[in-house]
This record gives structure tokens, C-alpha cells and sequence, in this order.
């Protein structure tokens, strides 16, 4: 695909851009409404194709807790056996909590984690489902310093649960990823923060770092990588323990297999597996 297009879509969601707009650039790049229209299904998730993992040998749940302004709701993924185990916060994109989410959470509780998906809107929602241009709408009236809070009161509801070690990490992917990168530099206890195209902290927060970072770059996305080289000079600069991969040919969101356009399933395999061996080896 016209990589134009590909740079189009994330700027619309990822920008102020509305849908009109959006429409009117796509028929512009595409030469017609008819084209327009027969590459959008590409360029769009399809949640239909989201449950990768099942559920079998996994115990699963939705779990609510107090947030700073109103009621958090989070779901929750583990292997079947009742015991203690590593807690991983799986950090959706900025669509809040969605099937594909979901199931990324199962795959991090199948390598054995308590794996904790909170939806940052939950606390803003009015109704049951959202489009995802709902969904952006909504990400814009997020206070940032609440939704920072939100995300913390989760871990600080970890030691009530009885399936929790004590060791926590996290991961997140394009909005999730910069939550991540933000959790390192707020949570001293985080053993472990893993970033899928996140946007990166300020240099003057880098030292307050104490977890272990690894950081996982599509080689396309010139938004996100614009930060990269001053974030990875902070760490150097600070002795931070990190690992960063760009992946040559793929684009922002490679690692989300509901955006045909976008997901790179070589990519998006390697990136996964170097993410559970870092976990295993930070967390467990």
C-alpha cells in the first residue's frame, strides 16, 4: 500500500484530523470515492479477527477499582493453576480496551503473568460499545494527571489480589506505549517497562527510571522515531538498563494483527518474543 496512505491514516489518528478531512485526502491519494472506500477495510481494525489466543487452561475476568474521577474497569487474564504470579499491565492504543487488547492479555498470562488490561475511558463512557472515532473524541478530554493516577491505582490495587508476587511490569503499544514509558519514570517498583511505538519522556525524567526498558520501533514511523535518539542517549547518559529494535520495511502499530495495512506478523512474532524474554528475564 501507498505508504502516503499509511501516513495519512496515522495522522488521523493520531491528530486532530476528522473523519471528513480524513475521507477527503484518502479520495485525493486514491483518485475516487470507489477506491477510497475498497482500502479502507485495509487500513481499519477488524476486531472480529482479534481472539488469536482462546481462553482454554486460562482464568479470565473484568475487575473494577476506584479511579481518580470515577470508576476504572480492567480485564484480567492468568493461567488456570491458583498461585502467585508476575503482574504484567497490558496498555492499549488509543482506542481503550478492545478485543485485541484483550487478547494480547492472554498471551502474556499463557507465558505465565497476571496479565491486567485497564481501560483508561472507563470512566468517561455513557454507553456499552463506542466507534473508534468515539473513542479518539474521548481520549482528548483525558486529563493527563488523572489518567497517570488511574493507571497507578491499578498497581496500587495489586496487593489485595492473592495470585500477585509482588513483581510488576508493563507493556503498551502506540498510546499504551507512551503510558508505559511514563509508568518508568513514576513507578520505582516497575521491574520491567516494555514500549511498543511509544512516545517518549522528557530527558529530565529519564533518571527517575528505575525498571528495565526495552523499546520496539517501526522503521516507518517518523512521527514516534523523531524522540527516539534523544531518549536513547538519556538512558545511556543515566545507566538505565534498556534494549531498543527498529524493524526495517514496517510501519507504526506493526504488532496489532487487526490492522491488515499496518501488521507485520514477522515483525510483530520477533518483537513478542524478545518481550517475554525480557519479561522473563526482569520479573521472574
Amino acid at each position: 500500500m501507498d505508504q502516503r496512505i499509511i501516513n495519512l491514516y496515522d495522522e488521523y489518528t493520531h491528530k486532530p484530523l476528522t473523519r471528513k478531512e480524513f475521507m477527503q485526502q484518502l479520495v485525493m491519494l486514491t483518485g475516487s470515492t470507489a477506491a477510497a472506500m475498497s482500502v479502507l477495510p485495509f487500513l481499519e481494525s477488524d476486531y472480529q479477527t482479534a481472539k488469536v489466543t482462546t481462553e482454554g487452561e486460562l482464568f479470565t475476568e473484568y475487575i473494577t477499582y476506584p479511579g481518580a474521577q470515577g470508576e476504572m474497569k480492567a480485564y484480567v487474564a492468568r493461567p488456570e493453576k491458583k498461585k502467585k504470579y508476575p503482574a504484567i499491565i497490558v496498555i492499549h492504543e488509543n482506542r481503550g480496551l478492545n478485543a485485541h487488547i484483550e487478547d494480547v492479555a492472554r498471551r502474556a498470562a499463557l507465558a505465565g503473568y497476571l496479565a491486567i488490561a485497564p481501560n483508561a475511558l472507563a470512566p468517561l463512557l455513557t454507553k456499552p460499545e463506542i466507534t473508534e472515532d468515539e473513542a479518539r473524541q474521548l481520549f482528548t478530554t483525558l486529563k493527563a494527571e488523572d489518567n497517570l493516577e488511574n493507571f497507578m491505582r491499578c498497581i496500587d490495587s495489586l496487593p489485595a489480589r492473592e495470585d500477585w508476587n509482588g513483581k510488576i511490569g508493563c507493556v503498551g503499544f502506540c498510546w499504551g506505549g507512551a503510558m508505559a514509558n511514563t509508568l518508568a519514570t513514576k513507578v520505582p517498583a516497575l521491574g520491567a517497562a516494555v514500549a511498543f511505538y511509544g512516545r517518549q519522556p522528557e530527558a529530565a525524567e529519564v533518571p527517575k527510571i528505575k525498571a528495565a526498558v526495552q523499546l520496539h520501533y517501526g522503521a516507518l514511523d517518523e512521527r514516534i522515531n523523531a524522540g527516539m535518539a534523544a531518549y536513547e542517549e538519556a538512558l545511556k547518559a543515566n545507566k538505565i538498563v534498556y534494549e531498543q529494535y527498529v524493524y526495517e520495511g514496517v510501519n507504526h502499530a506493526f504488532h496489532n494483527d487487526t490492522s491488515t495495512a499496518r501488521y507485520n506478523a514477522e515483525a510483530a512474532k520477533l518483537a513478542w518474543s524478545r518481550t517475554l524474554a525480557f519479561f522473563e528475564k526482569h520479573l521472574k
